[in-house]
């Protein structure tokens, strides 16, 4: 499944927007708050809460805020799948800005299903991802209610891994390494062209509290396809962006006896 979506993904980038050229280019340094909890309330089955604060420009432009919450059910203990509403809000930013006054909001459906590897030292897990997503736009001026919803679809693939740095295995109060990289693909109709969407690299250092709390300061790399071509130039849009981000992981047991 990694290999074919890799590959895919490189035929689509040579013949879809990354092909067009010339392209314009767009950067912004990011800073991005993210917070994750799966809450245990059956011995196979969890709730997914999770919330993003993303701004550009070393924190002082909003760009987007998303808040997710999902159930969990799992499977195995390598196998889980998951699923439920994503609300996501994207501001106004950069030069070739999409939105072109007030905040536009997107909803979202999705499900998800996670796979879970050792190989050594090494955790590796594989997630793909099927998104539903209705996209709202305001007046002509940015201003007033929202006007029109356009659907489109998303999948997404992420292999992510870490490794810990302290022992063969990660135990509590110890450091680790973690990554991804996750690969956006959007497909169906509304999309035409732009069906590269974005691709995410990250890396950096996590610190494990306990086995139900973590936190991450990680380095992203992100490449994103505008939806639309600049209006003035009739040229596509990429943004190359690049920037820290911090993640918070904490999970409640509702199972456990007090």
């Amino acid at each position: 499944m990694a290999r074919f979506l890799i590959t895919s993904a490189f035929f689509l980038l040579s013949t879809s927007s990354f092909g067009q050229l010339p392209r314009l280019r767009d950067s912004h340094s990011l800073g991005w708050l993210v917070y994750v909890g799966d809450h245990r309330v059956a011995p196979k089955w969890a709730v997914h809460t999770e919330y993003q604060l993303r701004r550009v420009d070393w924190l002082r432009t909003p760009q987007q805020q998303m808040a997710r919450l999902g159930l969990v059910h799992t499977l195995s203990e390598r196998v889980r799948v998951s699923g439920g509403y994503t609300y996501m809000q994207t501001h106004r930013y950069g030069t070739y800005a999409e939105v072109p006054g007030r905040a536009e909001p997107e909803n979202r459906l999705y499900e998800d299903l996670t796979l879970r590897d050792r190989l050594g030292r090494l955790g590796l897990q594989q997630r793909l991802r099927l998104e539903q997503r209705w996209l709202g736009t305001r007046a002509a001026d940015g201003q007033g209610p929202v006007q029109q919803w356009e659907y489109q679809n998303r999948i997404r693939y992420q292999l992510a891994a870490t490794y810990p740095l302290q022992g063969p295995t990660l135990d509590d109060g110890e450091f680790y390494l973690a990554g991804f990289d996750e690969l956006f693909i959007s497909f169906g109709q509304n999309v035409g062209l732009n069906v590269f969407n974005q691709n995410r690299l990250s890396g950096g250092l996590g610190f494990q509290l306990t086995s139900d709390a973590k936190a991450e300061l990680n380095y992203l790399y992100q490449i994103r396809s505008h939806a639309d071509p600049d209006p003035a130039s009739g040229q596509a849009v990429v943004e190359l962006n690049h920037g820290l981000t911090l993640n918070l992981s904490y999970n409640l047991d509702f199972t456990k006896k007090q």
